[in-house]
């Protein structure tokens, strides 16, 4: 059968400007190489995955890469504009989540505004921890309160955490579905979601293990660590999250996702070209097999879901 249109949000681009600063400070993205990308690549891929727009991102560790706030600002700058001359010369199919230099706080509202406003992004990108700080960070709320008036789209995407990894066990192997699930609960925890109800957030990777852990939080939240909170209120606001399918569509997770996950709020993601192609056919197959999705849920997770988040990308 033909595959679906599908709307990938979680594919990457990899600016050459962004590969040569990793390269100059000796860093990967947690122990996993970058590869070759190009768009001819990209487009290439696309199309023989059924995918038929892409909305890209610089993944981890994203553009604040420990150096001064003026370097990070700088190449946020750089790629969020690289990301755009892409969107630009491939409309419909290209669009982008810009990169903002957290934890500079006022470098990332100026980016965020700059990109949005000018450059014509998607929505913003924001690694799971900036330099070890995460999300629900309280020195991050002016952040969240401007993406929130302007009920942008975010997606997070996770970083190496601040720990050593595991010998021989690169971070997207398993440390990153760790720490998306870490930091979702630290803005859970602090407040984000419940203060800034109209920003929509997508976490990576079927949200890492928090559709299947959600009422292990939600009841531990109530009765141990925030009694001021019931546990319907914790589960209310975990369900505001969006979540992708890259990597996270095996016949193990995908059931704990649907099952959690509102309707409308998975969307497809490959992940490539971190994933390699060969990994995104895996999944797909789960997906295109999968015996048990209700009636429209298959065509809302590989576009209509995306459509309602990004209406310049609907048909």
């Amino acid at each position: 059968m033909d595959l679906p249109a599908r709307i990938d949000v979680h594919q990457h681009l990899v600016p050459p400007v962004w590969a040569a600063a990793l390269e100059a400070r000796g860093l990967d993205s947690g122990g996993w190489a970058v590869p070759a990308w190009s768009a001819a690549g990209a487009l290439a891929m696309m199309d023989e995955q059924g995918i038929a727009a892409g909305v890209l991102s610089v993944t981890s560790p994203g553009v604040h890469l420990g150096g001064e706030d003026a370097e990070a600002r700088a190449l946020a700058r750089a790629v969020n504009e690289y990301g755009a001359e892409m969107a630009k010369d491939h409309p419909g199919r290209i669009g982008s989540f810009a990169s903002v230099p957290l934890p500079d706080v006022d470098g990332a509202l100026e980016e965020a505004a700059y990109a949005l406003d000018t450059l014509g992004a998607d929505g913003v990108v924001l690694m799971s921890n900036a330099r070890g700080r995460y999300l629900g960070d309280p020195d991050f709320e002016p952040l969240w309160a401007e993406l929130d008036r302007r009920e942008a789209v975010v997606f997070v995407h996770p970083a190496q955490p601040p720990m050593a990894l595991l010998p021989g066990t690169p971070a997207p192997l398993v440390d990153y579905v760790f720490d998306t699930t870490r930091t979702a609960l630290n803005m859970l925890l602090n407040g984000v979601l419940s203060r800034h109800p109209k920003v929509r957030v997508i976490l990576s990777h079927g949200g890492g293990f928090l559709p299947y852990a959600a009422y292990r939080f939600a009841g531990l939240t109530s009765t141990v660590t925030d009694t001021g909170r019931t546990a319907d209120d914790v589960i209310r606001d975990l369900k505001r999250f969006h979540f992708d399918t890259a990597l996270a569509a095996g016949p193990s997770a995908l059931p704990a996702l649907l099952a959690f996950a509102e309707p409308g709020h998975v969307l497809y993601g490959s992940d490539w070209p971190f994933a390699p192609q060969e990994a995104g056919s895996y999944y797909n197959h789960f997906l295109e097999t999968y015996p048990d999705f209700t009636p429209g849920q298959a065509e809302a997770i590989n576009r209509g879901s995306a459509e309602t988040l990004f209406p310049r990308l609907a048909r």
